[in-house]
């Protein structure tokens, strides 16, 4: 019977010091709270990313309904000049270019490029006036 006490008793205390070396480490504590953080900042990343990607998807929306409110404007302001204003030459309308049947269906608006001034040559801007004498 006193083997059976002490076999007894030396499982009950290796129960113990395990659960008190795997509680009791504070190591192991730390790596817990790290690996905690970790997900939650995945999960904070995981969310942030959603939102933004819902964020440009309304964007666009947005950006796509003003170009299409821009041309049914542009439209009406040039079909307004042609109509209150017929007697005038084609170079002094103010709203001279006429948007075609594919541009306006095509998602098409008037785009005039500005003109590129760096085609020309250098500006002078970044040229050294004074040059370095050694």
């Amino acid at each position: 019977m006193t083997w059976e006490y002490a076999l007894i008793g030396l499982g009950i205390g290796i129960l113990i010091g395990g659960l008190a070396v795997r509680y009791g480490n504070r190591k192991l504590r730390e790596q817990r709270n790290m690996q905690y953080e970790l997900e939650k900042t995945k999960a904070e990343l995981a969310d942030y990313r959603e939102e933004l990607s819902n964020h440009f998807a309304r964007s666009a929306e947005l950006l796509d309904n003003m170009a299409r409110d821009y041309r049914q404007l542009y439209q009406h302001m040039a079909k307004g000049s042609n109509d209150l204003l017929p007697n005038l030459p084609g170079n002094k309308k103010p709203f001279s270019y006429q948007l075609t049947g594919s541009e306006a269906d095509n998602d098409q608006a008037p785009v005039q490029m500005p003109r590129d001034y760096s085609d020309s040559g250098a500006s002078g801007l970044l040229r050294d006036e004074h040059p370095k004498h050694d």
